[in-house]
């Protein structure tokens, strides 16, 4: 039987793992739930898993964890000569492209975004002017990794009928 399966974490890879934990918690108010290590290519059962992963050669990188509110993952990876993409809002091409989390208060979130050195990148915008409330800003983090706001929950913004 196939049943509706929890959505357990999101990795993220930044150029400077304390700048990112920085923002993520000044920012979104995620906390670290492991401090940041480092991870290098050996036999320990972390390294053989990473090599699984990445292949053979892959060498070294830095790692933290932190945590949602509502108890969702999000693995920080810093690899050595990380690069910045030249675009990194290529939608069209398949994969993940953005993350997204839910704020009321999403001119505040905004402002903060900014402030702590990302972007905004669109207008707000109103999903259903005139029948919901529920409203939506695609902003950038400082890493260049898409966020989405949301002012209302995923289930309530796309249910017909539930508001």
């Amino acid at each position: 039987m196939t049943y509706p399966r929890n959505f357990s974490h999101i990795g993220l890879s930044v150029p400077d793992l304390e700048a990112a934990i920085k923002f993520y918690s000044e920012v979104m108010g995620w906390y670290v739930i492991m401090e940041p290590s480092d991870v290098v290519e050996d036999d320990s059962p972390i390294g053989v898993m990473c090599t699984d992963v990445f292949g053979a050669g892959w060498g070294k990188f830095r790692i933290a964890h932190m945590a949602t509110g509502d108890r969702i993952g999000i693995e920080l990876f810093e690899f050595p000569n990380n690069e910045q993409p030249e675009n990194n809002f290529e939608f069209w091409k398949t994969g993940i492209f953005h993350y997204a989390i839910q704020d009321p208060d999403i001119e505040g979130m905004v402002e903060k975004i900014v402030a702590h050195g990302g972007k905004q990148r669109m207008p707000i915008r109103e999903y259903y002017p005139g029948e919901k409330p529920y409203r939506m800003v695609y902003c950038e983090d400082p890493f260049g990794n898409l966020v989405e706001l949301y002012s209302h929950s995923y289930e309530l913004t796309y249910s017909e009928g539930a508001y």
